[in-house]
């Protein structure tokens, strides 16, 4: 497999999530890249004016949707799997974190709401996309978070999502290669968005968090580090025992058949 990044200029991108936050920046960063069509999936309609924009309604946990919004792409080179779902508190009633703790963060529905976005959704447009992506040789960008290298205690659920869509990530990586299909994962630290509204920390914009992702896209990184918090871990994570064991583990594909 080819070690060349693919630059966006010229590209067909489609970026899931992208009304807001670090999806917004995204479709700006790509259009600002020269990409020649951007796929816009959302829930809700969404009106753009640059012509190159094609708004989606896509809803990453609904089949249907998914299916639909495939019927609507002629061709794709890189898919950004950016929607997701953290239920987050400001933390600053303590009524109101217990109750937060006690029903959303360690209830069962609360962790399959997470699932159901954070992995399943991931894996169902990954899925549905994917003939489209092995035509063209192209990537997938699925932005994960650094709470799958540690949790965040108050954020189980959502941790737990992103542990398993890392997992995921990797998984996908092994399994096409041989098809030519690279697979980025991007772990940002807090950045600037409405999930982390009601946390008073630093945080990264969105906007350079976007370019960030490009920018590893094309130089074909792997795992993306994309802010100053989740850059300090990049380089201890790439020359790592933990990454040295899922390239190890990769070769075992050499003797499986493929079978994402």
């Amino acid at each position: 497999m080819s070690t060349k990044g693919i630059t966006i200029e010229g590209r067909v991108v489609l970026v899931t999530g992208a009304n807001r936050g670090i999806g917004q920046a995204l479709v700006e960063e790509a259009l600002r890249r020269g990409a020649k069509r951007l796929y816009a999936g959302t829930r809700q309609p969404l009106a753009h004016r640059d012509p190159r924009v094609t708004p989606l309604t896509l809803d990453v946990t609904n089949a249907a949707q998914i299916q639909a919004a495939v019927e609507k792409v002629e061709s794709l080179d890189i898919l950004i799997n950016n929607a997701g779902l953290a239920l987050v508190d400001d933390l600053g009633d303590r009524a109101a974190l217990e109750q937060h703790l006690a029903v959303n963060l360690f209830g069962r529905a609360a962790l399959e709401q997470h699932l159901a976005v954070n992995l399943f959704g991931t894996y169902g447009v990954t899925r549905a996309f994917l003939p489209l992506l092995t035509r063209s040789r192209g990537a997938i960008v699925n932005v994960g978070s650094l709470s799958a290298f540690a949790a965040v205690p108050v954020l189980p659920a959502y941790s737990i999502s992103k542990a398993a869509a890392f997992s995921l990530s990797q998984s996908l990586r092994a399994l096409l290669a041989g098809r030519g299909v690279k697979v980025h994962i991007v772990l940002p630290g807090p950045v600037d968005t409405d999930m982390s509204r009601g946390l008073d920390i630093p945080k990264a914009s969105p906007e350079s968090v976007a370019r960030a992702i490009f920018d590893g896209v094309e130089r074909n990184e792997e795992e993306i580090f994309p802010d100053p918090m989740s850059a300090s871990m990049a380089e201890s994570w790439r020359s790592g025992a933990a990454k040295a064991f899922e390239r190890q583990n990769a070769a075992l594909v050499a003797t499986a058949p493929v079978t994402a």
